[in-house]
């Protein structure tokens, strides 16, 4: 996987790459030169005023030390280059996929970890990139050419060759061998802590509500330890590799000193070929020892790549139709025909069997009891999910045959929990409108009842400070309250004018009174749209053109609010429950 993927994102960058090997080439090719030079100079000496052969011999060597220098920093900044927009491409490519995502396919993999494999998992094999346009090109030739260059100085001693660096791989191997499974318990820990940072953020006001502050640490720190002990043990396992890696090379420099010794005094050797050849395999054992580092972090990558390619060949349940059609009219209008959904892996459909019709110009409520489906029903349509049977038309075309922009720009939708992005209110309010004006955004916060405390709203201090629209919003919107947070997500889909409307119980967070006239201004602002509210309240729907009444999944009654207190004794169970606790209060 870890090839297929590099392989991939590595392909636009061909050019860059061949420059690399080629630099490398270079640089290794002058270092291995060097050390045959200076044992010319040590077994050849130079006469004595003979200044020619020094300028000649010395000159050559700073010129090819000048090459080593320039090839290795240019082969490092174009390594670099390449590693850096393979890590960039990859990162886009995991958000875009992700991105395409329904709620089904986050559902299944959780936010935490796909936090992780789009950072951290992606940092990990963008660093193996850059370790091996650095390191690998320079490992083969420089292992390859020592041991030539080493047997050509002196064929005697090539034994040491032959035993050392089996035994430096040997031992290297099996390091590598207990790292692998070790790396994925350490990504898998990283999910953990991620996941748990993330709910202790997410829900700070629940762990306060209810002081369980040390619960919530202790949770923590039972992650950390967990992710502390593997890092220690993969530790341990990196700090073995210094120590073997230097004790085979002091043995083996000794061993060259001490039988290299006996052959120069044997007359066997000359002094200077002794001393290139123990300059040459310790540039054996240092390329051995490289490639053996690249192959201890291979694993992790190894590991992290799955991980990437696993997200980017999942493929989404909610797929974008090849030949998108367009309604011959757009009107608005929302039709169910007999459908069921059910969630993967569920023992019963949270749906089933639905069938209605939501007319422009009126009002559609949906209320029932928690858990009845009613929330499911109305992410069916902007195709947060897709019905497992049966079909939904927008204007009489099926939403699977719908372009997403057509989806977009015909539904207004605000969700269950509403959510605001960072930024200033005027960016929030324009997220389905990017061109709308300040009177367009202006109108739709009249309309939601948030002017007044928009218009009042200053964040910052000083030349810094911003005011109304242009206050800062911080991200989930939690610098505003939630009736604050709702209206101004009710803002933010009536600024973009849609045909259809989805409100799923998005009056929840409001009193009554603004309830009443935020629905009055809402009747006058969307006339002539098709309006579906989900409701928890039967004052919000009760001059609903329609009331669908859901109870496990399947609509138990329909009709007006009148109509239904005369026939339903569902609907009339809700009424009277409710009017008793109004009344009680």
């Amino acid at each position: 996987m870890l090839w297929k993927l590099v392989r991939h994102f590595a392909a636009p960058y061909g050019p860059q790459i061949v420059a690399v090997v080629v630099l490398q080439t270079a640089t290794t090719l002058a270092t291995l030169y060097l050390p045959s030079l200076n044992a010319d100079i040590i077994d050849n000496g130079v006469a004595v005023g003979d200044i020619d052969h020094i300028w000649r011999v010395g000159g050559t060597m700073l010129i090819v030390a000048l090459v080593q220098l320039v090839t290795a920093v240019t082969a490092v900044w174009f390594g670099a280059k390449v590693a850096m927009s393979v890590g960039r491409d990859m990162r886009r490519a995991v958000y875009l996929h992700v991105d395409s995502f329904s709620s089904e396919e986050v559902g299944k993999f959780g936010a935490p970890t796909l936090i992780t494999r789009s950072t951290n998992d992606v940092q990990q094999v963008q660093m193996t990139v850059l370790m091996t346009l650095n390191f690998m090109v320079m490992v083969p030739i420089m292992s390859v050419g020592g041991i030539v260059m080493a047997v050509r100085e002196d064929p005697g001693l090539s034994w040491l060759v032959w035993t050392s660096v089996p035994i430096l791989l040997a031992i290297l191997l099996i390091l590598v061998s207990l790292l692998m499974p070790l790396f994925q318990r350490m990504q898998d820990a990283i999910d953990a802590i991620n996941g748990i940072m993330r709910e202790q953020i997410m829900g700070i006001r629940v762990v306060r509500a209810y002081r369980r502050e040390l619960h919530e640490t202790a949770r923590f720190a039972d992650a950390n330890r967990v992710l502390t002990d593997i890092s220690v043990h993969i530790g341990r396992l990196f700090v073995l590799m210094g120590p073997i890696v230097t004790l085979i090379l002091h043995l083996a420099t000794a061993a060259v000193l001490w039988f290299g010794g006996q052959r120069v005094d044997s007359g066997l050797v000359e002094v200077g070929a002794l001393t290139a050849f123990m300059q040459y395999l310790l540039q054996i054992l240092v390329a051995v020892m490289m490639g053996s580092f690249m192959f201890m972090i291979f694993p992790r990558a190894i590991v992290c790549a799955a991980r990437i390619g696993e997200v980017l060949d999942t493929t989404t349940s909610v797929r974008e139709p090849v030949s998108p059609r367009e309604p011959e009219e757009r009107r608005g209008s929302v039709e169910f025909r007999d459908v069921t959904f059910s969630y993967p892996g569920a023992e019963a459909p949270v749906l089933a069997g639905i069938s209605f019709t939501a007319e422009p110009g009126k009002t559609t409520a949906i209320i029932g009891s928690t858990g009845s489906g009613k929330s499911t029903l109305v992410s069916l349509i902007p195709r947060l999910y897709d019905a497992t049977e049966g079909t939904i038309l927008i204007d009489g075309v099926p939403v699977t045959e719908l372009g997403r922009d057509h989806l977009s720009e015909a539904i207004g939708f605000v969700p269950q929990r509403p959510y605001l992005f960072s930024g200033s209110i005027a960016d929030n309010l324009r997220f389905g409108a990017p061109k709308a004006t300040d009177d367009d955004m202006w109108a739709a916060l009249d309309t939601a009842q948030a002017r007044g405390f928009v218009s009042e709203r200053v964040t910052g201090s000083g030349d810094n400070a911003a005011h109304g629209l242009s206050s800062a919003v911080s991200q989930g919107g939690t610098n505003v309250s939630g009736g604050q947070r709702q209206r101004l997500c009710i803002a933010r889909a009536l600024v973009a004018r849609p045909r259809i409307y989805l409100f799923d119980d998005s009056f929840s967070a409001l009193d009554v009174t603004t309830d009443m006239k935020l629905r009055a201004a809402l009747s006058a602002d969307t006339e002539g749209a098709t309006v579906i509210i989900v409701a928890q309240r039967v004052t919000t729907i009760t001059d609903a053109d329609q009331i669908l009444v859901l109870e496990e999944g399947r609509i138990l009654a329909r009709g007006t609010h009148e109509h239904l207190l005369a026939s339903s004794p569902t609907y009339q169970e809700i009424v009277a429950s409710q009017i008793s606790r109004e009344e009680i209060a």
